[in-house]
């Protein structure tokens, strides 16, 4: 296995940067299991603002507003 793993590492060490980030970004996914509970929460959590929202309860800042606060 560890013989294995070495002739992908050195196959994958003349890629190029974009090819590694590529295989990088699909070796991660598919061990990032997603959590379904979480992830429902979250879209309860949106679905919350933007009702309120809607409703007037809540006022979105542009993008400018929110960076002018951390500078």
């Amino acid at each position: 296995m560890k013989s294995d793993i070495n002739h992908i590492l050195e196959e994958a060490m003349e890629l190029s940067p974009a090819e590694k980030a590529e295989l990088v970004t699909s070796l991660l996914s598919s061990i990032d299991e997603p959590d379904r509970e979480i992830d429902a929460q979250w879209q309860k959590e949106v679905e919350d603002r933007v009702k309120a929202h809607k409703r007037g309860e809540i006022k979105a800042r542009s993008l400018q507003e929110v960076l002018a606060k951390y500078r």
